[in-house]
């Protein structure tokens, strides 16, 4: 039987997809909207989606859907109870960025401790040109030996942060979740890894429990000049309340991979907020070439053992 097969956002993955061994119609999109996705879909029996939300209105006009292939790790755009009740299969992609995004969030925790924005800022403002000795002092440089990590997330990229940062000989403290009174092995309390952390690093998914993870509350309770690292995702932060936090001095830099709304608009708060010690990338802390051919190749795989009858890094 020939298994009807649409990526709903091709572009989202800029590397070829494996051929499938099994007959396959295969039909791609650059991108579909929220309007777009019946008429898309209507007749596949796979769907892959990196991004595209698929909601339990949306599933339920899909008559031929058996598996829902998500080409990322994240699958918050997908109604996992839904496709439960219609007996569609999910399955994500995991690990196969766990190294090139704990490479994005270290980097972004050099740059910061370092306080290379601000620096390259001055540069180009000509105040290095006008320093009446060899060097230009501006703000604060510090060392990563020695200071403390927080990471919120003990997963692939979390503990491949952890050994990264111990090789630089930082202190590493892996939190407890939020509102967890007592702590696990090898877990320290949310809130004395907030007052602690000299950086902290967020590597959690985004749940319900943890939208909103970080806000004023927080932030005012993390160690006066630390570092906030998100490379996970946009919703764990309250936008406004970071930027506020920066430009009053409670934290000493952000370094954001992930906005709340992607793409996000122009007035998003840290877009708009400019400032020296705040660095937002977009979204390209997991898109090294080699993770994402790992990507495409787990994709294909997961598919391949749907097909077979296998489970396969199942959600549902």
């Amino acid at each position: 039987m020939t298994l009807n097969v649409v990526f709903l956002d091709r572009n989202s993955l800029p590397v070829p997809v494996p051929v499938f061994s099994f007959p396959a119609h295969y039909r791609e999109y650059p991108a579909t909207s929220l309007e777009q996705i019946v008429d898309h879909a209507i007749e596949a029996d796979i769907v892959i989606s990196n991004k595209v939300r698929l909601s339990r209105e949306t599933i339920a006009r899909l008559p031929r859907l058996k598996l829902i292939a998500i080409a990322a790790t994240g699958y918050n755009h997908v109604d996992l109870e839904a496709c439960r009740e219609r007996g569609v299969a999910v399955c994500n992609i995991r690990h196969y960025g766990d190294h090139t995004v704990a490479e994005h969030a270290l980097t972004l925790m050099l740059a910061l401790m370092k306080n290379l924005p601000a620096y390259q800022r001055d540069v180009a403002a000509g105040l290095w040109s006008q320093a009446k000795q060899f060097c230009h002092f501006g703000a604060p440089i510090r060392e990563m030996r020695g200071a403390v990590l927080g990471i919120v997330g003990s997963g692939g990229i979390g503990s491949q942060l952890a050994g990264m940062a111990r090789a630089f000989g930082m202190e590493v403290l892996f939190a407890e979740r939020k509102g967890l009174a007592q702590a696990r092995e090898g877990r320290t309390p949310f809130g004395e890894v907030l007052a602690r952390a000299d950086v902290i690093s967020l590597h959690c998914p985004l749940t319900d429990e943890t939208r909103g993870l970080i806000a004023q509350p927080e932030l005012m309770a993390m160690k006066p000049g630390a570092i906030l690292i998100n490379t996970a995702r946009g919703g764990l932060v309250d936008e406004a309340d970071l930027v506020a936090a920066l430009k009053y001095g409670q934290l000493g830099g952000a370094g954001f991979d992930v906005l709340s709304v992607e793409p996000p608009a122009l007035d998003n708060p840290l877009l708009k907020a400019r400032l020296p010690n705040l660095i937002v990338t977009p979204h390209v802390g997991w898109a090294s070439g080699e993770a994402m051919r790992r990507l495409a190749a787990q994709l294909a795989d997961n598919i391949e053992a749907f097909v077979r009858g296998e489970p396969a890094n199942r959600l549902a």
